[in-house]
């Protein structure tokens, strides 16, 4: 092994809060490289601001210092350290930034710190669009005609010299932020502006617009010995002037002929030792026309990026981590492969299915944006899917979003006789979605579609032959659907959801169906290497083939009990890396006490769905059909399900696997403090306060009650999640709105409640946990915004700079009793509002909070690891858990 010894401490610099662009992707990509670097025996200093992630969490680095990710900390912080070495490349662009202006300081070479992943040189090379296209123009590799310009006056003379349309690329920015396509002087002059603000340089590519063409990205890997591996080709279904991260993308590219793959293969070795990426992973995109054989380089990140993740997961190729290890010396030759302990990392991965990226927007949570897509990212999370077909991968990533709506079927609130052609041209979020209804109404052909939009013929057909299979199964109904029928629109990857609301039947009818006439789903793993090593740490996900071949007979288990835990799917506004954060967690306190972890979840942006987390990984959908698959082939060791820290995702599938054994508070009690009825009779059962309300049944029912309750009140429904479809109504005009909007909305639970809203009142938020006897109060954070604010879009304390000792000690009794009353086991978040000194109980999540990593981080305490503990029967008084003091002078 050829590992560098004249290093011992390496600082790792994080991407900060998760943002638009840099999300947790960089958390995983950090998490992965900082234990294998620890592995090898190095000190690391990890340096993040974000507190819910796992990257922070104090058992990772050596040291973690949560500070604000700005040069004068980070000098502070090398000053203290002394760092041997940084190695800024796994925290995307924030990282990269901060180590350049490091270097440009002085600070680095003042301290005696190298640099690892990529030099100084490299990464001023790759991010300044102006001297990597001369790079590119000498390496005689193909660019878009472009100029480089730092002020208005030039950038209109450039503008009108290329032509338009035109792109904007600020130097130095991440998720396209500040740039975009002009398609005229005007706009020119005013987003102009806006882009050179947006570069920390102040300077702007401007180049020329190849709408249209086909985007294509590589994965690449090299090492020291110049040995390089193309990790993953990753294709956008979406052509040019689409963001990456907006699209859905395929893995292995689909529609490039043998010729036109190999080139870019080539040019990107050139590019990397132009470049002069000797140690490290970058991700390279390109653009190709398909009217003729032209291709252009569009950009190099020096970095693990945010399709890192992706690809890492796609192929079973770990990028960060090996990332690390080739920047501290190790030949990829030298590592071996983690899933097959047999071949090294130099083995390029080869794929026998093919995956989909989807991603998910939130545009109802902004129903003022315009939910048009460009060059600037706006999706706030993403799924993934394994099939043995483009079209099994790419219905199974529809049915993973969690949208409410079902698989390609439009969303009941959407006007079918408002949908043409003329729909589909502008590059919408929904698009798809528009295409798949005009395909099945036969408004427009395949050829039609693809001249309006650019999108590959062949994508389209897929997409088209998924349809004329939903209308015949539409017309032939469930009963006279034959088995080679039902069969096929299962590989087609047809849910039992989607075939159900095809046939007006329930989908456990579907299921039934299907389990009658001996059609299941076979196993499959991924394993790097196509099956043609055996996999000993593999993934598995499921498929149907018109004639199945089962690659996997049985998962690789030991001989001894397992616990599911329930992932939460993609991130979303309310439901983000939080609760990655509780599952990894829950994951290591279960395997303390000697059980098999089980994960199952579809999102690869984070942690808890990397392939050596859990003892074994179901890359699956988050609905019922999927979760049940995979439960039976668990459930022969089954010990139970764990729902309480994938947030409202796992909470909702609590209540429909009523055959297993739901760990913790019971499915009973979770219903009792989701459902509004049931939890307004709880409260009054307990003679605990809470704002005057009403549930209703009914829409029809809205008006009176919030008439008898008097404006403002604030109408939720149960199993809300995130505060979405919760209004506060002033005016029975505005009800009148809002009650449109809940007749549309997909997903509603009944029943509705309807509080009077408090207006003026101070918000608090407590965390719990319990072990079915005693319940602790771990936290009380008050928010610094009044009631009405989201608690997610709140500041707030810990711990209480204004709440008394006196209102604190009655919280912690209300909670107590709460949770005693529930039959508490495992977590519980609480919020209350305070209001001309009286205590009103707002609502209860019986579950991990978003706040709860913000909890751990803040104490120093693990909460996570008692609750599950207890959840797997070890009360608090054997693992020999005490309350936490409450009172703000002892904090």
């Amino acid at each position: 092994m050829s590992k560098r010894t004249d290093i011992k401490k390496i600082l790792i610099i994080g991407s900060g809060p998760i943002q638009i662009g840099q999300a947790c992707e960089f958390d995983y990509s950090g998490t992965q490289a900082v234990r294998a670097l620890k592995e090898q025996g190095y000190e690391v200093v990890l340096v993040n601001s974000n507190p819910a992630t796992i990257m922070t969490d104090p058992e990772l680095a050596d040291r973690t210092y949560i500070e604000p990710l700005v040069f004068e900390v980070l000098e502070k912080i090398i000053a203290r350290e002394k760092p041997d070495a940084l190695l800024p490349t796994l925290g995307g662009q924030v990282a990269l930034n901060l180590a350049l202006e490091l270097a440009d300081h002085g600070v680095l070479e003042a301290h005696g710190v190298q640099m690892l992943g990529a030099s100084i040189e490299s990464i001023k090379l790759a991010e300044d669009r102006e001297k990597f296209k001369k790079l590119m123009v000498a390496l005689d590799l193909p660019v878009l005609r472009s100029e480089l310009v730092r002020t208005l006056v030039d950038g209109i003379r450039v503008g009108e010299m290329i032509g338009f349309p035109l792109v904007l690329r600020p130097s130095f920015t991440l998720g396209g932020a500040g740039g975009g396509i002009v398609y005229n002087r005007s706009e020119l002059s005013d987003r102009l502006t806006d882009a050179l603000r947006a570069s920390p340089t102040s300077e702007v590519l401007i180049e020329e617009c190849i709408l249209g063409w086909k985007e294509i990205e590589l994965e690449v890997m090299c090492d020291f010995k110049d040995q390089m591996v193309i990790v993953c080709g990753i294709e956008n279904l979406d052509p040019m002037g689409i963001h990456t991260g907006d699209s859905i993308t395929v893995a292995p590219i689909q529609t490039l002929t043998d010729k036109e793959y190999q080139r870019l293969r080539e040019s990107s070795k050139k590019i990397m030792k132009g470049v002069g990426v000797r140690t490290g992973g970058c991700n390279i995109q390109y653009a190709l026309d398909p009217l003729s054989d032209r291709y252009v380089v569009i950009e190099m990140n020096p970095r693990v990026s945010r399709s890192s993740a992706l690809a890492s997961k796609a192929t079973g190729f770990p990028i960060a981590k090996l990332a690390a290890l080739v920047a501290v010396g190790f030949a990829l030759d030298e590592i071996k492969n983690d899933i097959t302990k047999q071949t090294p990392a130099s083995f390029e991965p080869a794929l026998d299915y093919v995956v989909v990226k989807a991603p998910r927007f939130a545009f109802e949570k902004f129903q003022q944006t315009e939910p048009l897509l460009g060059t600037q990212m706006k999706s706030v999370g993403e799924v993934m899917a394994f099939g043995r077909t483009f079209k099994e991968a790419f219905q199974k990533a529809f049915s993973s979003m969690e949208l409410g709506n079902t698989g390609l079927l439009l969303p009941k609130d959407w006007k079918s006789e408002n949908i043409k052609l003329e729909t589909v041209r502008a590059p919408r979020f929904d698009r798809w979605w528009l295409i798949s209804e005009l395909l099945r109404k036969e408004r427009a052909n395949v050829e039609e579609i693809h001249i309006a939009t650019g999108i590959d013929r062949w994508f389209l057909n897929q997409v088209s032959e998924i349809i004329d299979v939903e209308k015949e199964i539409a017309k032939k109904g469930l009963p006279k659907l034959t088995a080679e029928e039902l069969r096929e629109a299962k590989s087609f990857g047809f849910s039992d959801r989607v075939i159900g609301a095809l046939t007006k039947t329930a989908p456990n009818r579907v299921r039934e169906k299907r389990h009658a006439l001996n059609i299941h789903s076979t196993l499959n793993q991924v394993d790097t290497c196509a099956g043609e090593f055996e996999a000993v740490t593999p993934y598995y996900y499921y498929s149907y083939e018109a004639f199945p071949t089962a690659d996997v007979e049985e998962v690789a288990r030991k001989q001894k009990e397992s616990v599911v835990i329930l992932g939460s799917g993609p991130n979303r506004i309310g439901q983000g890396v939080e609760f990655d954060y509780c599952c990894v967690k829950a994951a290591q306190a279960i395997e303390e006490l000697g059980y098999d972890t089980v994960m199952i979840n579809c999102n690869p942006e984070t942690v808890s769905t990397d392939y050596d987390v859990t003892d074994r990984l179901y890359f699956e959908p988050l609905e019922e059909e999927y979760v049940r698959r995979a439960l039976h082939d668990e459930k022969k060791n089954l010990k139970g399900i764990l729902c309480q820290t994938g947030g409202q995702t796992a909470l909702r599938l609590s209540q429909v696997l009523d055959q297993y054994t739901i760990l913790g508070t019971s499915a009973k009690e979770i219903d009792r403090a989701e459902d509004r009825g049931k939890f307004d009779r709880l409260l009054q059962k307990l003679k605990l306060q809470r704002p005057k309300s009403k549930a209703v049944n009914k829409l029809s029912d809205l008006p009176a009650a919030a008439k008898r309750l008097g404006f403002p009140v604030l109408v939720r429904p149960s199993y809300v999640l995130g505060g979405r479809s919760m209004y506060i109504v002033r005016s029975a005009d505005q009800l009148t709105r809002v009650m449109g909007q809940l007749l549309n909305t997909s997903d509603i639970e009944f029943p509705l409640l309807v509080d009077r809203f408090l207006e003026d009142a101070i918000e608090i938020d407590v965390d719990c946990i319990g072990d079915g006897r005693e319940v602790i109060v771990v936290a009380v954070m008050e928010h610094i915004e009044e009631a009405g604010i989201h608690s997610g879009d709140s500041s707030c304390s810990l711990p209480s700079l204004t709440l008394s000792e006196e209102l604190i000690n009655k919280i912690r009794i209300q909670s107590e009793k709460l949770g005693r009353e529930l039959n508490l086991c495992g977590f519980l978040n609480i919020q209350f509002a305070l209001m001309k000194g009286e205590l009103y109980v707002l609502e209860v999540n019986p579950r991990a909070s978003r706040t709860l990593p913000f909890v751990c981080k803040a104490t120093g305490v693990n909460w996570v690891r008692p609750a599950v503990h207890a959840m797997l029967g070890k009360t608090f008084k054997e693992q020999k858990i005490e309350a936490p003091s409450l009172s703000p002078k002892d904090f």
